[in-house]
């Protein structure tokens, strides 16, 4: 009877009763193993009546992962937690993802939350130029990579490898008056496109090119360690990977995966990824240090689902503008 009574109570308020929120959680990530560990132990202090189990690799071979179980017929994860929405865009269609529509996005822009509540976005991960100290000229628009001073000194990662540049490649297409054209500007400058973000900043810091795009937080974090290089946010704007969280439709554990996407989405949760050295997605949760206000970063338009729909074709027009 106490018993009933108090689950009455703690519904009539709301809120979950306690033993909603225990068990195991499994938690299918592409952070990097530090962040993923990190995150999880915050949630876990958070709720110690649940034990986070985690596996963490790309988010390609995170997707591979998961459709291999889910061809089994037991897909493993309650949750994901992974670069960018055109995945999550792929998974809601199948039907995938548990929407989730009482989730806490308090402080969070709407832009950033899919609008069925299927999935999160949980910080802003920008794509802007990075350059080398002995640079010829200080850039401050996408058109500098283009001029002649960086002819053969400008490195990107390939959207052909790179989800995060894929993201970058159809964001500034769609949102340059250029679109693709600007693309063959720089093929004609001879900029090169290999790799990954890392290979990037390897190129540019040991001075091997002298101009790349690039994720924020790797040249930021790198200038802090002593490494010549400075990053930009053009005046156009940038593209940004997002590192959505949602719950599978499958999940084994709906209500520990619901206080997980809550936490995530918290002024707190949303503090560890300050910490980490992340943009959050709420704005009232700080800055990391060597990040400019939150208004001069500007965030450029991407639509996910248009992305996810011409996936192919984006790839094979920049095999045909870049020449691979």
């Amino acid at each position: 009877m106490r018993q009933l009574l108090a689950a009455t109570i703690f519904l009539a308020a709301g809120l979950h009763p306690a033993f909603a929120a225990e068990g195991t959680l499994v938690l299918y990530t592409s952070q990097p193993n530090t962040d993923a560990q990190q995150t999880a132990d915050a949630f876990m202090a958070k709720n110690p009546g649940i034990k986070v189990e985690w596996v963490r690799d790309g988010t390609p071979k995170i997707m591979a992962k998961l459709r291999a179980e889910i061809e089994a017929g037991n897909p493993q994860p309650d949750v994901l937690l992974i670069s960018d929405v055109v995945t999550m865009e792929g998974l809601k269609k199948e039907g995938r993802l548990l929407p989730f529509k009482d989730a806490d996005t308090k402080g969070i822009d709407s832009a950033l939350v899919d609008k069925d509540g299927t999935y999160f976005s949980t910080k802003l991960i920008t794509t802007g130029i990075v350059y080398n100290t002995k640079a010829p000229f200080v850039p401050t628009s996408w058109g500098d990579l283009t001029k002649p001073e960086a002819k053969n000194l400008v490195s990107m990662p390939s959207p052909l490898t790179s989800g995060a540049a894929m993201i970058h490649t159809v964001t500034l297409t769609g949102n340059l008056p250029q679109g693709w054209d600007y693309y063959a500007e720089l093929a004609r400058n001879g900029a090169q496109a290999s790799g990954g973000n890392g290979d990037v900043l390897k190129a540019v810091s040991g001075g091997d090119k002298l101009f790349g795009m690039i994720v924020d937080y790797m040249p930021i974090r790198e200038k802090a360690k002593g490494s010549p290089v400075e990053f930009v946010f053009p005046k156009e704007g940038v593209s940004a990977v997002t590192e959505p969280v949602a719950i599978l439709s499958t999940a084994k554990n709906p209500d520990a995966a619901k206080a997980f996407v809550d936490f995530l989405l918290s002024e707190e949760g949303q503090k560890v990824a300050v910490k980490q050295g992340y943009i959050p997605a709420r704005a009232d949760a700080g800055l990391p240090a060597g990040y400019p206000d939150r208004t001069a970063i500007r965030v450029l338009n991407y639509d996910a689902a248009a992305a996810l729909a011409n996936d192919t074709a984006n790839k094979e027009k920049f095999s045909e503008v870049m020449g691979q």
